[in-house]
C-alpha cells in the first residue's frame, strides 16, 4: 500500500486527523505483518536511504540554501556527510547488533538458557526541526529502521523546501507501506500527537518537547527528547590562541549559530578574555571577509520571528564585532558581545543565532559554578592546555557531551551516543545508541522438561530449604 504524505491528502480535501488516522492504521498493519523484522529488509532500506542521500544531494543542497541560506560545504559537512557515515556504520555493525545477548544462568535456576532479545518497539514518529531539517530527520529514521520499526517523519514547516524535497523523494526509495512524511504545522503535529505510537523522537525546544511528552503520557508512550540549552565554553588562560579562536568561531558561526550544541557563551579567563576577544574578530574577518553579508560561506536567519527575536538580544552587551543587520535578507553579522550582565535576557534562553557574548571568570572554580547553577547544557566547551584543569571541569559539570579542545565535533562520531541531561533532554541516538534507542530489550529464559527438579515445588520440607539456600 503506497501512503500519501498528509500534505497532498489535504489539498484533496481531507481533514489532517482522518489523514493520520488512516496513515498511522496503516503502517500498524505493516508492522503487525511482520515485514519490516527480517534483516534483509532492514538492510536494503538502509541502502536505499543512502542512495537517496547520494543520488540527491543536489536537490537537498538546494533546498537548504533555499530555507536556511547555507553554503553547499555546511550542507554537506552538517548533514549529508553525517548520515551517510551513520547509515554506513550501521549496515555494517547490524548483524552483530542483533545478535541475542547471553547472560548467565544462576544455578538455582538450570538447566536453562538465557538472553536478552532486541525487538522492534512497532510504529514510531520522528519529529524534526529546522536549523538542520535534512539531516535531523533522516539520522533518527536510520536507528528506527535498523531496529524493524515502522515510521512517521514529520519535518518542520519553518523550512517548507526541506519538507517539501523529503515528501517527494521519501516515496522515491523507501518502502511506503513502513515510512511516510506527514507535512503541516501545529494542525497536523497536534494530529500526529494524538494518535497512539510506541516511540516519538522529537528534536526542538523545551517548550515544545514539554507538550510531546505530556501528549505521549496519555498512551504511556516513551519519547527522546533532544533539546538544547545554553552551551558553555570555558577558556582557560594557557590555550593556543589563534587554534582556539579558530574552533569557536566555526562551530558559533556554522549554520548563522542556529545549531543546538554552538557554543553559546564563553566564559573566559580574565587574564586571555581581551586577547581572546581580538582573536576572534581576526579570525571573523579571516573566515567571513570585512562584509561578510556578502559571503557565500554564511547564512541568513530562519525566519521574521526569530531575526526580530534575535535583534533584540543585541543591547544586552557591549558590540566588539558585527552586529550590523538587514531585516529584508534576515541577515545578522557575526557578532561578540563582551560586558555582559549574568542575569541579562540573551543569558536566560539559548541564543540560537550568530550572537556570542564573552563573560571574564577569575578561575576555572568559578566558571565550575557558573555553569552549575544553570540548567544541564547538551554540551559543553573545554579549551586548556592542562589536562588535568580540562578532567577537572568535565568531571564537575554535567551535559549531555562534551568537547576538550574542540566544539562541535563530537557529533561526528557514530560511536558517541548523542542526547542530553536534565532540561537539555533525555535519551541518546547515533549509532548503536540508535539501534537500542528504538529497540526493546526482551529478556528470555528457555528450560526444557527433561530435567524438572522438585526443589521448588511444595511440600516445602527443612531439606529442600536447607538446600535452596545453598543453591540461591
Amino acid at each position: 500500500m503506497a501512503l500519501q504524505t498528509v500534505a497532498s491528502e489535504r489539498r484533496e480535501g481531507t481533514r489532517p486527523t482522518d489523514s493520520v488516522t488512516t496513515i498511522v492504521t496503516a503502517l500498524r498493519a505493516t508492522f503487525e505483518g511482520g515485514g519490516t523484522r527480517p534483516i534483509d529488509w532492514r538492510l536494503n532500506q538502509l541502502e536505499r536511504l543512502a542512495a537517496l542521500v547520494s543520488e540527491q544531494e543536489s536537490d537537498l543542497s538546494d533546498a537548504l540554501r533555499a530555507d536556511l541560506g547555507k553554503p553547499p560545504f555546511e550542507s554537506w559537512l552538517g548533514e549529508l556527510s553525517l548520515l551517510n557515515a551513520e547509515v554506513t556504520y550501521t549496515r555494517k555493525r547490524l548483524r552483530s547488533w542483533m545478535r541475542p545477548e547471553r547472560v548467565r544462568t544462576p544455578l538455582a535456576i538450570q538447566p536453562g538458557k538465557s538472553r536478552i532479545v532486541r525487538e522492534p518497539l512497532g510504529v514510531v514518529l520522528i519529529i524534526g526541526p529546522w536549523n538542520y531539517p535534512i539531516q535531523l530527520v533522516l539520522a533518527p529514521l536510520i536507528g528506527a529502521i535498523a531496529a524493524g520499526n515502522c515510521a512517521v517523519l514529520k519535518p518542520s514547516e519553518l523550512t517548507p523546501r526541506s519538507s517539501s524535497v523529503l515528501a517527494e523523494l521519501i516515496p522515491k526509495y523507501l518502502d511506503t507501506s513502513a515510512v511516510t512524511v506527514v507535512e503541516g504545522g501545529v494542525k497536523e503535529t497536534g494530529a500526529l500527537l494524538a494518535q497512539r505510537f510506541n516511540h516519538i523522537f522529537y528534536t526542538g525546544g523545551g517548550v515544545v518537547g514539554r507538550i510531546v511528552m505530556e501528549a505521549a503520557s496519555k498512551h504511556l508512550t516513551p519519547v527522546t527528547l533532544e533539546l538544547g540549552g545554553k552551551t558553555p565554553c570555558i577558556v582557560d588562560r594557557d590555550i593556543d590562541l589563534p587554534v582556539v579562536a579558530r574552533r569557536i568561531v566555526w562551530g558559533k558561526f556554522f549554520n548563522t549559530g542556529q545549531t543546538c550544541v554552538a557554543p553559546d557563551y564563553v566564559l573566559a579567563h580574565k587574564e586571555i578574555e581581551q586577547p581572546l576577544i581580538e582573536a576572534l574578530r581576526r579570525t571573523i574577518t579571516e573566515f567571513y571577509g570585512q562584509n561578510p553579508k556578502a559571503s557565500p560561506d554564511y547564512g541568513r536567519i530562519v525566519n521574521d520571528r526569530h531575526f526580530q527575536r534575535l535583534v533584540g538580544l543585541l543591547s544586552d552587551g557591549e558590540t566588539v564585532a558585527g552586529g550590523e543587520r538587514d531585516e529584508k535578507q534576515r541577515y545578522i553579522a557575526p557578532t561578540i558581545l563582551r560586558g555582559v550582565k549574568p542575569d541579562s535576557k540573551i543569558m536566560a534562553d539559548e541564543i540560537f543565532g550568530p550572537i556570542l557574548p564573552v563573560l571574564s571568570v577569575n578561575d576555572v572554580s568559578e566558571a565550575i559554578s557558573f555553569v552549575n547553577a544553570r540548567p544541564n547544557p547538551l554540551a559543553l566547551y573545554v579549551f586548556s592546555k592542562d589536562r588535568l584543569t580540562a578532567q577537572q571541569i568535565v568531571e564537575r559539570t554535567s551535559s549531555g557531551g562534551a568537547c576538550v579542545n574542540d566544539v562541535v565535533a563530537h557529533l561526528g562520531v557514530p560511536g558517541l551516543p548523542f542526547g542530553g541531561v536534565g532540561a537539555s533532554g533525555m535519551g541518546a541516538y547515533h549509532g548503536r545508541a540508535s539501534f537500542e534507542t528504538f529497540s526493546h530489550r526482551k529478556s528470555v529464559l528457555t528450560k526444557g522438561t527433561l530435567i524438572d527438579p522438585s526443589l521448588r515445588y511444595p511440600p516445602y520440607t527443612d531439606n529442600k530449604t536447607k538446600w535452596a539456600r545453598r543453591l540461591v
